[in-house]
């Protein structure tokens, strides 16, 4: 089995899509058929989407949890901090691997994984 696709419903797709943009992620801004315009990035085979949300969501779901192994660790937590992102946990070794945890501006709780 493979993870194929995440989707990410928020109130602001193009501010979440600069968010994790920051991270690594290039999206593309498209539509398929019918479907609202949303943004796009691939990782490997995965396809994370965001996409505003739905008519009946009155708000994003804070309880999704990302985790990304990120190349140039260092230097994306240096960027993340100089745009004031908030942290939940500093850089820190752990038992999974050296690691920060952020929030995203819907207030999910994003892992970075030093790679």
């Amino acid at each position: 089995m493979e993870l194929r696709l995440i989707v990410i419903r928020t109130p602001n797709p193009q501010q979440l899509a600069d968010f994790y943009t920051q991270l690594g992620l290039v999206f593309d801004y498209h539509q398929h058929g019918n479907s609202p315009y949303h943004y796009g990035a691939s990782i490997g085979q995965t396809l994370i989407e965001i996409y505003p949300l739905t008519k009946s969501q009155t708000e994003a779901d804070k309880n999704l949890r990302l985790g990304f192994a990120m190349e140039q660790f260092d230097d994306r937590i240096a960027v993340l901090k100089e745009k004031l992102v908030p942290f939940a946990t500093e850089p820190v070794q752990t038992e999974f691997g050296y690691m920060a945890v952020v929030i995203d501006p819907d207030g999910r709780k994003v892992e970075l994984y030093k790679d």
